[in-house]
């Protein structure tokens, strides 16, 4: 009996040493580190489009989109901080996700509203971006490694401009002389085509004088001339063996000019233009385009369309000149000579719209080749609508067209006029030269080119088998139905407004499109189920998005193209969630339940703070 109330004594004090062991080792080790206990669960915060890959300083790769379940240390954690480009400062990179467009004043509202106007663009953002911003490389990596030819000619750069936005033409030279080698870079032609905003003129002059551009030209014709004609002006002025044509409201990328310059060695007919990337005119974000052609339909409006299958087959494919039946007309480059020998534009077209087809068809038609060129990409600022119109109100994109059919298109101009009826009383004025044009360059016939180079286009005439085998012909997008869509979930939580107990709520039904955002006594319901993907989209019960206006909050169908759907926030609690395009925050008028949930000034965080209340098991 004695030995077992030994044994039994012996064993508590061995436990109890072991627990000794135990806990001194374990505080020990952690005071060696700062652990996390957390979960660290991915919550994109940033576009892809903004992250490098590779940290300069540690090599370590930036995390995807993944989530990581791992416990790790602060110090680790930092090391693997992706490293954003394009601050508005260099020492305050967060501005960019979270104030680059943020609207802090009733002047700042101003300059945004007039700027929507008078450009169609959120100049509010414009103006504090820098002239040299960075952007991402959207190259395709076998970009990198094409070796182009020796002693390629110089180039004109040709940039016409009628009332753009001062910083905005700014930042389109300062883009073009950051990225173009000096040896490959004749001048740039700034053709101001009688603007009539205050001292816009005289701005840019001091601003090139000032800053010793030696290369930069700033003309201007004697009268308001159109976008067409002030491109001839500029290129009759031009010196170099190249001409390309720039939009005002783009930024060059990395290594855009070489591929250009090179393809146009090869063969002085190749007419060559950039894959155009998209600056998003209400956050200016840069992003990249895939690869499209360019096409039309019988009303003479251009479009974009996919390539015919068998286009991209392997790797190298991706990285090849893409033939296209049009161009959409902003940005080419082509020989200077061969410009003049296949007549130039057609000075008989007025202001805009319908050249980018006349010069499409007669470059074809007549023994050139017209190619996209997948390694030079140029961002372009796609507005939502055109500022400005014709002086004197003509539709000039009608009588151009009217150009375009009766010298191009032969009999094939029967199907433009009969969904045209108009059209038949518009006078389109004298012809004859550009005819006599086509007669001494011995041109095809429009039904050669719709046979040799875009036999995919539909005819109306087309039966159903001849139909199915034009679009057989063409890769197709899978169609998917906007509420069935696939989509990367990030994360799941209800918006419940700080230090209350009221949530975000659809007042119509999570179903509903259109419907307003209201406060209601927060509840695990669809109703206040928002579900956040990596494109930055709040998704009500995994069906409608969360859509801002002005001042106004709806749901409505996910178009996944960002602005008016994109949302940041810093999550947990007591965060703003802010919308870059509206450059304002989440709010309500009165923090009661019922109350409208609308955009609000970011300034006041009794009513534009939330909490995101996870709903994750």
């Amino acid at each position: 009996m004695v030995n077992l109330n030994k044994s039994f004594l012996y064993g508590i004090c061995f436990a109890s040493l072991t627990w000794v062991i135990s806990l001194y080792l374990y505080f020990q080790i952690s005071t060696g580190d700062d652990i996390n206990l957390k979960l660290t669960t991915y919550r994109p915060r940033a576009s892809r489009k903004s992250l490098i890959k590779e940290n300069k300083e540690t090599g370590l790769k930036a995390t995807g989109s993944r989530k990581n379940s791992f416990v790790n240390s602060k110090n680790f954690l930092d090391k693997l901080k992706p490293v954003l480009v394009t601050p508005i400062t260099e020492n305050d990179a967060d501005q960019v996700l979270m104030e680059l467009g943020m609207v802090k004043t009733h002047e700042d509202k101003v300059i945004k509203d007039d700027g929507y106007k008078t450009y169609a663009y959120n100049v509010l953002i414009s103006n504090r971006l820098s002239l040299n911003r960075s952007i991402p490389d959207t190259r395709n990596d076998l970009c990198k490694t094409v070796k182009y030819q020796d002693n390629l000619p110089k180039a004109s750069i040709i940039v016409c401009f009628y009332n753009e936005h001062f910083q905005t033409l700014l930042r389109t030279i300062q883009s073009i002389l950051n990225r173009t080698p000096g040896e490959l870079l004749e001048e740039i032609i700034l053709v101001d085509d009688e603007s009539d905003i205050q001292n816009l003129h005289q701005d840019v002059l001091e601003y090139i004088e000032k800053n010793s551009l030696s290369k930069v030209k700033l003309l201007k014709p004697e009268k308001r001339e159109g976008l067409i004609r002030a491109r001839l002006f500029g290129a009759h002025k031009a010196e170099g063996q190249v001409l390309i044509f720039l939009d005002s409201h783009i930024e060059v990328n990395v290594g855009w000019i070489e591929p250009l310059l090179d393809r146009i060695k090869e063969k002085r007919s190749n007419v060559v233009m950039p894959i155009i990337d998209i600056i998003n005119a209400d956050t200016f974000a840069y992003s990249s385009s895939p690869l499209v052609r360019g096409g039309f339909n019988w009303g003479l409006h251009f479009k974009w369309e996919n390539l015919p299958k068998g286009t991209l087959e392997t790797k190298e494919d991706f990285i090849k000149p893409i033939k296209s039946p049009t161009m959409a007309g902003g940005l080419f480059a082509i020989d200077k000579k061969y410009f003049v020998d296949i007549g130039e534009y057609d000075a008989g077209m007025n202001i805009w719209g319908g050249e980018n087809l006349e010069i499409s068809f007669r470059i074809w038609m007549c023994g050139g080749t017209l190619e996209l060129i997948p390694c030079s990409r140029v961002g372009h600022v796609f507005r939502h609508t055109r500022p400005y119109g014709s002086p004197d109100g003509e539709d000039t994109m009608l009588h151009n067209s009217l150009r375009v059919a009766h010298v191009w298109m032969d009999d094939y101009k029967e199907h433009f006029l009969k969904l045209r009826p108009d059209a038949k009383s518009v006078n389109y004025g004298d012809i004859s030269s550009r005819q006599l044009l086509r007669q001494e360059l011995k041109c095809f016939d429009f039904d050669w080119y719709l046979k040799n180079v875009y036999p995919e286009m539909v005819l109306p005439s087309d039966d159903e088998a001849r139909l199915k085998k034009k679009w057989s012909a063409v890769e197709q997008d899978k169609f998917q139905p906007w509420h069935q869509r696939k989509r990367n979930y990030v994360d799941m939580f209800s918006l419940r407004l700080s230090n209350s107990s009221l949530c975000i709520e659809a007042e119509e039904g999570f179903k509903t499109k259109g419907s307003s955002l209201i406060l209601r006594p927060c509840l695990r319901t669809k109703n206040q189920m928002w579900y956040e993907t990596d494109k930055h989209e709040l998704v009500l019960s995994q069906l409608l998005c969360l859509q801002t206006g002005k001042i106004s909050v709806i749901l409505y169908k996910c178009h996944e193209m960002g602005g008016n759907q994109e949302w940041k926030h810093k999550g947990g609690k007591n965060t703003p969630i802010y919308n870059l395009a509206a450059g304002t925050c989440l709010g309500v008028n009165k923090k009661e339940a019922d109350g409208s949930v609308v955009m609000k000034m970011c300034t006041d965080p009794e009513i534009t703070n939330w909490d995101l209340v996870s709903q994750v098991n």
